[in-house]
């Protein structure tokens, strides 16, 4: 007998025990299990985080949310690193359901087949779907970066900045950094 499992919902989501420290997330109704980061990944998150905090003084356009729950679909729920939501999409903020659509998401891809799959393959295409503007896959390993922007109804890579290159985001207005301010205190 051949039995096949239905995919996992939000529901289900909310009743497993996830007090363990990784991050589970489900995605078209499939279940995805991260580890706790090492400590390149959290130096680089640390570094975005900073730069959207000064911009954001700066510039009071957007606001920025490390690891916000995002609920695309009753059968997807993720956990990106950082999402970047502007000021006129703050309505679609929900703080106790997860929030969708953010005008930029930024990932950082631990080393790994699984992590690399789920970041660069998975999570690209529901994205895709659902309809995020601007996606950033973060490289600590190569120090680049992957700039995925909405082109039509998908996103395409747009380009990839390296340590000597200007980062700029098409969705906040006048976001700009050196990719080496991204990856400042990584060895390489």
């Amino acid at each position: 007998m051949n039995t096949k499992l239905r995919p996992l919902t939000i529901n289900d989501l909310n009743v497993m025990a996830t007090e363990d420290g990784s991050r589970y997330e489900i995605i078209e109704g499939e279940l995805f299990v991260s580890y706790s980061p090492g400590l390149t990944h959290e130096k680089v998150f640390n570094n975005l985080i900073t730069l959207f905090v000064v911009f954001s003084q700066d510039n009071p356009i957007c606001e920025y949310k490390p690891m916000l729950p995002l609920v695309f679909s009753e059968h997807s729920a993720v956990i990106p690193d950082l999402s970047i939501f502007l000021n006129e999409q703050s309505e679609t903020i929900n703080k106790d359901d997860g929030a969708v659509s953010p005008a930029l998401i930024c990932e950082v891809v631990e080393d790994g087949l699984a992590n690399t799959g789920r970041d660069c393959g998975t999570k690209l295409k529901l994205y895709s779907k659902h309809g995020v503007p601007e996606y950033w896959l973060v490289y600590p390993k190569t120090m680049t970066i992957d700039q995925w922007v909405k082109r039509g109804d998908s996103l395409i890579r747009l380009e990839t900045v390296g340590l000597n290159d200007t980062l700029t985001s098409e969705m906040v207005p006048g976001f700009s950094c050196l990719v080496s301010e991204i990856f400042s205190g990584i060895g390489k």
